[in-house]
């Protein structure tokens, strides 16, 4: 695979965590949403992320990646603090992470080839040639059929949509994925199948995901680490095997309900290795 060339070796710090969320403060107003929130995200592990409506799942990931500036605390990634990146070092980052948003947040204007293919004119050198190239590579490499780079979003189901978005969250050979819901809407057979896709391309890239999942299916099968935001903070993190003896009360209704042991009987029954074994 061709990697866009990357002179950001001397900028971040390769030997620090992928994310690293220290005292963070979040609020609207005189709403408060994350309160001394902390949250350490090893390099390698597809995590998880879950907690109830509201408990600002959303709003954290809008933190970290920089949409929302946090009214304390630090978030660092790749060992710089986003909050006083230099631009390079922002640019930086912006190369060696990837983005899925929940709704796909294509372009509607622009082909789903043109939607991959943005970031790699914006962040490179290459040629049309070249980019044309790599864009086909990066929406074969999420699932699509042969054809679906010349369709406008409008033209495509909704787990094609996950899949062009996809696509274009890997244009760059990102480190570093963020998910953002992303079997939301979709029918059990194409949620597992794009399950069964990140892990997939987790493992073969080495990529850390982060991943805000309501889908017990997807905890079970594909996660090495869940962290739980309640109260505030993150009031647990560790393999979902170990949540189910977690006393806090919103995990046991959330693990230990109908579904949740509905999810884990599956993953028994699929006898699969268990996640989280890093």
């Amino acid at each position: 695979m061709t990697a866009p060339d990357r002179d950001d070796e001397e900028v971040l710090d390769d030997a620090a965590p992928p994310i690293e969320v220290r005292d963070l403060h979040s609020a609207y107003g005189d709403h408060v949403i994350h309160d001394h929130l902390n949250l350490t995200v090893r390099r390698g592990d597809v995590l998880g992320v879950v907690g109830g409506s509201g408990a600002g799942k959303s709003v954290l990931l809008n933190t970290i990646i920089g949409l929302k500036r946090p009214e304390g605390g630090t978030v660092r990634i790749f060992g710089t603090d986003i909050q006083h990146a230099r631009h390079r070092q922002w640019t930086a980052i912006e190369r060696r992470w990837g983005v899925l948003f929940q709704q796909g947040a294509l372009w509607s204007n622009l082909t789903v080839k043109e939607n991959v293919a943005a970031p790699l004119i914006e962040h490179t050198e290459m040629g049309v040639k070249e980019i044309d190239q790599l864009a086909d590579l990066k929406i074969a490499l999420a699932g699509l059929p042969a054809g679906a780079g010349a369709l406008k979003p409008s033209e495509l189901s909704g787990g094609m949509i996950k899949r062009a978005g996809l696509a274009r969250a890997l244009a760059l050979d990102p480190e570093l994925l963020f998910l953002d819901e992303p079997t939301s809407g979709l029918d059990p057979i194409s949620a597992a199948a794009f399950d069964e896709l990140i892990r997939d391309l987790a493992d073969s890239l080495d990529l850390t995901v982060f991943m805000i999942t309501h889908d017990l299916d997807s905890l079970y099968t594909i996660t090495d680490q869940v962290a739980v935001l309640a109260d505030r903070r993150v009031v647990a993190m560790a393999p979902v095997h170990e949540l189910e003896r977690f006393d806090h009360p919103w995990i046991r209704e959330y693990f230990m309900g109908p579904r949740g042991r509905a999810a884990a009987q599956k993953r028994d029954a699929d006898a699969g290795p268990t996640r989280g074994a890093h």
